[in-house]
């Protein structure tokens, strides 16, 4: 069931979102303020959050940066009564995938809703076959690391987490984003089951010392290589 995370204030709006996207089969976190919705972020995952921009104590634009910061590619869909063209220029440059003027036709928004869930699926699901790097092949389908006549049969988290790495390969993997993506939660203990697996990680690669994974301070890791 596709969760979704709505920060909106207006209790009315609010409620009658709720229920209708509950009705239509979504799962729906409905919260007033913008400090309570980045905290539930952090502590829950979410398919689609849904912003409110006139929010209480964190404004929507900020709220979405936020997020962004810790997942960035989770979908994102402004409600909002600005309807200047400035204003949708702002919220498109914080990374909205969409932008919605109120009042809006609840169909409609089903519509986009739907639209970018698509996207979103259609491009998690463009995995490649393998990935070269270093003298490494890895094929993801069967999780086995190839060097010249060695192989690695790797555990599903081992190879779900070299795979984020390859599709981020020489640009930070955000920590917090590969947490919430494997292991779901991103609470201290998952954590430290993440370090447990980079290291595993890393005595398969040491063979080529061309390739490491890097770790990059309050941000995540780096798999560095030609």
């Amino acid at each position: 069931m596709t969760k979704i995370l709505l920060a909106e204030d207006d209790s009315n709006l609010g409620t009658l979102l709720t229920d209708y996207l509950k009705a239509k089969g979504y799962k729906v976190v409905h919260l007033a303020g913008g400090q309570k919705a980045l905290d539930t972020f952090r502590t829950e995952a979410f398919d689609l959050c849904l912003l409110d921009i006139m929010l209480p104590e964190i404004d929507g634009i900020s709220l979405a940066k936020k997020i962004r910061k810790i997942e960035k590619d989770i979908p994102v869909i402004f409600l909002t009564a600005k309807s200047l063209e400035k204003d949708k220029i702002e919220g498109f440059a914080a990374g909205a995938d969409d932008y919605i003027t109120k009042p809006f036709s609840m169909e409609e928004l089903i519509y986009r809703i739907e639209a970018i869930l698509r996207r979103t699926k259609s491009h998690k699901e463009e995995d490649a076959d393998e990935y070269k790097f270093g003298k490494f092949t890895f094929y993801p389908l069967t999780q086995i690391l190839e060097s010249g006549k060695d192989s690695h049969k790797l555990t599903t988290k081992e190879s779900e987490l070299l795979k984020l790495l390859c599709k981020n390969k020489n640009e930070v993997l955000e920590r917090n984003y590969a947490l919430r993506t494997i292991w779901i939660d991103d609470n201290y203990f998952n954590a430290r089951s993440m370090d447990v697996y980079i290291t595993k990680l890393r005595k398969y690669l040491k063979t080529d010392p061309s390739v490491t994974i890097l770790n990059v301070h309050g941000k995540g890791y780096k798999l560095l290589c030609d």
